[in-house]
């Protein structure tokens, strides 16, 4: 019988059972079948030739194709094999797989290096943003009064921070009857100074440089905007000059800076809108996850102030739910500070919240 044996090499050999050594007489050009521990594979049919090895003296049998086989050369034989070493190797291996497995079996070792340090999302943080964060329970959920007391307490940085909310809602804004978009009046103001650009002609012209516009025009502005330019925060544009603004929409809009109707940037009544957009009007609008993110003042500002600016956030949202809104419409809500950690918010008590007679 013949069996076969894989080498570190990309060969095969071959050694005889029943005899102490292989003579490339007892090889015959037959199916040959080598088995390993990956799937069976056979090679048939194989020409055998034999060659002597003149300064060693030693016989080789070579396994090569026929002329009319398909097949191809994938082993090469060796003769004059020993059955006895070919057993010792054998031990060999099995008693180092013997220590391979006692090795894997020990208790895993400590963690070194760059193993042990933390995770990444903590390794990114800075050292001031891992300390505000002991201040507040990660997953508790606070009450109006006590997440804004402890959002002032977190500001910690050497300018004056933005207080942010950010409510994620049941909606899917790809439906258009699930979509959000409205403006709501900050009683307090937000605390920023809005720069006011407008798109008008005619009349109307002067009628926004009175009402205070940072900055007029119409085609000339147009123009200037393809150009780059990009030096205002809100823009506002009378319903006649909707036509000549549609072809800025690829530019403006990316940025959110396109006029809308429903945003009150486009509208007739020019200076109305400019008062409101300087005293405090924010627009906000869900993203594609159903999130909304809404700034409502500054931490420098009084508690009750910024109580008052997010409940009127809040109603808002909730006077503008979508029509396709179904179930839950609150999922969740939280509040932070524009470089600090987010605060999460009790819903039932946010929604039920009624401010003193005072504020």
């Amino acid at each position: 019988m013949t069996t076969c044996t894989t080498t570190p090499s990309s060969s095969l050999m071959i050694t005889y059972a029943a005899a102490s050594t292989v003579h490339a007489q007892a090889l015959t050009p037959s199916v040959l079948s080598f088995k390993s521990n990956k799937p069976t594979f056979s090679i048939n049919p194989l020409a055998l030739k034999t060659s002597i090895d003149r300064k060693s003296g030693i016989k080789w049998a070579n396994l090569c194709p026929q002329r009319d086989s398909k097949h191809h050369v994938v082993a090469a034989v060796a003769a004059e094999a020993e059955v006895a070493e070919a057993t010792d190797e054998n031990d060999g291996v099995a008693a180092e797989g013997g220590t391979a497995t006692a090795i894997a079996t020990a208790p895993p070792k400590p963690k070194k290096g760059k193993a042990a340090l933390p995770l990444k999302r903590d390794r990114t943080r800075s050292k001031r943003f891992l300390e505000i964060q002991k201040l507040r329970e990660t997953k508790k959920e606070y009450d109006l009064k006590t997440a804004i007391s402890l959002l002032k307490e977190m500001s910690s940085t050497k300018f004056v921070e933005t207080a942010e909310a950010h409510f994620r809602l049941n909606i899917d804004p790809k439906y258009n009857d699930q979509q959000l978009r409205a403006t709501v009046d900050l009683p307090k103001g937000t605390g920023q100074k809005v720069k006011v650009a407008v798109l008008t002609q005619g009349e109307k012209f002067d009628e926004a440089k009175n009402a205070g516009a940072d900055i007029v025009g119409g085609e000339d502005l147009i123009e200037q905007i393809k150009g780059g330019f990009m030096d205002f925060d809100k823009l506002i544009a009378s319903p006649d000059m909707m036509v000549k603004v549609a072809g800025l929409g690829k530019i403006l809009g990316p940025r959110g800076l396109m006029p809308n109707p429903k945003a009150g940037t486009v509208t007739p009544n020019i200076p109305q809108a400019i008062d409101e957009f300087k005293k405090g009007k924010v627009e906000y609008r869900a993203d594609k996850t159903g999130i909304v993110h809404i700034p409502f003042g500054k931490v420098d500002f009084l508690e009750d102030d910024l109580l008052v600016n997010l409940l009127a956030a809040v109603k808002s949202i909730e006077t503008n739910k979508p029509k396709g809104a179904k179930g839950v419409y609150w999922k969740s809500a939280h509040i932070c500070t524009s470089m600090g950690p987010s605060i999460k918010l009790n819903i039932r008590e946010m929604l039920d919240y009624k401010p003193p007679s005072n504020v």
